[in-house]
């Protein structure tokens, strides 16, 4: 939560948001809470198991933290893989209220089942870490959700996305965050 003293310039600038017509958590790139919070469309998506699920579907039952990725990156996304294993003995360490972890790829035409079973089981993933990959025709209105609708020239981010039990988009990080703000996020996000 932020401190008293800042609270007014956040409340000023969300105000000024609003009267141009976008949601202070909507705009693009925007680090925070996602006001207000945005469902997750039942958009297809191929699990590394092969399972055939909705984006809606897999996010829903706990809340979840989301990581944009594709296995053929040398640069963000094995960085962005370490975060989530250091997340993951994090939240099992904690044994609180169970959280989930999906890292979904970019690159719905190279990353099958049998890719992303490789990037989880390289970074040594458990029950609760799992990967997917839109299908073809979903990647744009995948990417829009986490764009909060504006689109952009580049595809690879190194934001963390945090969804509720509900599957709705409450939070986005900053670029590459700390592990202590992902797990607030979700904290956030399991209330």
């Amino acid at each position: 939560r932020a401190p008293l003293a800042r609270r007014p310039g956040r409340l000023l600038a969300a105000g000024a948001l609003a009267c141009v017509g976008i949601a202070p958590g909507a705009r693009a790139g925007g680090v925070g809470p996602v006001i207000p919070a945005v469902e997750a469309p039942a958009l297809p998506l191929r699990r590394h198991d092969g399972a055939r699920r909705t984006l809606a579907s897999q996010l829903r039952g706990a809340p979840t933290a989301v990581q944009l990725m594709f296995t053929g990156c040398s640069t963000v996304c094995p960085i962005q893989g370490a975060l989530f294993a250091a997340l993951q003995a994090a939240l099992a360490a904690e044994r609180k209220e169970p959280t989930h972890l999906l890292s979904l790829s970019i690159d719905p035409l190279a990353d099958d089942p049998i890719a992303l079973t490789a990037w989880l089981r390289r970074l040594g993933a458990g029950p609760a870490w799992s990967a997917a990959a839109p299908a073809p025709e979903a990647l744009d209105p995948m990417l829009a959700l986490f764009r909060g609708g504006v689109a952009t020239g580049d595809r690879h981010t190194g934001q963390v996305y945090v969804f509720d039990r509900h599957a709705r988009l409450v939070w986005r990080t900053s670029e590459l965050p700390p592990q202590a703000e992902v797990v607030a996020a979700l904290r956030h996000a399991a209330r």
